[in-house]
């Protein structure tokens, strides 16, 4: 029997890939013949880079980048097929990078993500994937550009500083003396929110205030963003404010098409097809994934549906495992799942349930299976 196992992370537990390691020992306390081939996935967000390592067998990067508040931090990526560089801006430019007295998205940067590119492009990528989740900046990616080499010049001709408290600033940009190079690169951007960049549902209104933004800093930041769209329209010929998509990230969406011609795509969509996952199940007997909560919002979008949507191209099973059920869950049977299964055997308390995940999430495999083979 062939199963494959494509889990999400279990978020603020475990990793996709611990999760899918611990499924696979589930499975074999039922059963030692079962040919069992992982493959994490990640919805574009946290955990994006391990996964598709893992899933692809490609290999970490270290590199030592600035982040968002100019600290150098230690960043990863993934390199795999030898020419792919996977990029989660977070490891970079994260809200996690931070402490909480310290947010600040007038002064946060996402430099650090363009030295990130910078690398990648160095190392000889030719395709660049770029998960936009968890952004401690709402700069449209503006140090990203400087990283690359950009120049973004205020009204006197002088360089302008770091952060989206500088944007207002912002009368003309001048070409990367790098773009020959830079631009021959095919960048994926995973993105999975529909915000324009500016206005009332734009990135300074919506994501600014978890980012430390006060609410006179949201409308100035919110300015500074529309300036910056003006400036990039008028030197690049992007017309960025009203794609959707472009607020993800800070804005960062709208700085990644600005200046590296990326193209915004549904984060499960790029993760499945960049660790080639339509092909490695074909020949699966059944697919085993999971998440941290299956409710109404794992229908759309989300690395349910993603794994039912393809599986079902081939009429193979699949069962969700997950750490708790809620509101509209029913909606994953009509995207291609077939069960799901929760971890929770007993009452208990959230503390305990994430501290004994692991176990938890292994015997609720072995539970699954046994019932799959009574069939």
């Amino acid at each position: 029997m062939n199963i494959v196992i494509a889990p999400d992370k279990f978020k603020g537990s475990l990793s996709a890939v611990e999760v899918a390691e611990a499924i696979s020992d589930g499975i074999k306390k039922v059963s030692k013949d079962v040919a069992a081939k992982i493959m994490p996935i990640a919805d574009g967000g946290e955990g994006t880079v391990d996964a598709i390592a893992k899933a692809a067998k490609g290999k970490i990067v270290y590199k030592e980048v600035t982040g968002p508040l100019y600290k150098k931090v230690s960043a990863k990526m993934a390199i795999i097929y030898d020419d792919t560089a996977i990029i989660e801006m977070s490891e970079a430019s994260g809200l996690t990078l931070i402490k909480e007295g310290e947010k600040n998205p007038l002064l946060t940067t996402t430099y650090g993500t363009g030295e990130l590119v910078l690398e990648a492009i160095n190392m000889g990528c030719k395709r660049i994937i770029i998960g936009i989740g968890g952004s401690a900046t709402n700069d449209c990616g503006a140090g990203m550009a400087q990283a690359l080499g950009f120049r973004l010049l205020d009204k006197d001709g002088n360089d302008i500083g770091y952060g989206g408290g500088e944007l207002s600033k912002v009368k003309r940009i001048i070409k990367s003396s790098l773009w020959d190079k830079i631009s021959k690169a095919d960048v994926i951007v995973a993105c999975d929110v529909n915000n324009p960049l500016c206005g009332e549902n734009g990135a300074s209104y919506i994501y600014g205030p978890q980012k430390g933004a006060t609410p006179d800093m949201v409308e100035f930041l919110d300015q500074g963003l529309s300036n910056f769209a003006d400036v990039i329209k008028k030197d690049l010929g992007k017309s960025v404010k009203d794609i959707p998509g472009a607020g993800a990230a800070g804005g960062l969406g709208a700085g990644l098409i600005s200046f590296l011609d990326g193209k915004l795509v549904s984060g499960i969509d790029v993760v499945l097809n960049a660790i080639n996952f339509e092909e490695n199940i074909k020949d699966a007997d059944l697919i085993i994934t999971g998440e941290g909560k299956v409710d109404a919002q794992s229908a759309f979008g989300k690395a349910l549906e993603g794994v039912g949507k393809i599986a079902k191209k081939y009429n193979i099973p699949v069962i969700a495992i997950t750490g708790s059920i809620g509101e509209g869950y029913e909606g994953v049977y009509k995207v291609g799942i077939d069960a799901v299964s929760s971890i929770i055997p007993h009452p208990m308390d959230l503390e305990y349930a994430m501290e004994n995940s692991y176990n938890l999430i292994r015997d609720a495999a072995e539970r699954a299976m046994r019932i799959y083979l009574l069939k």
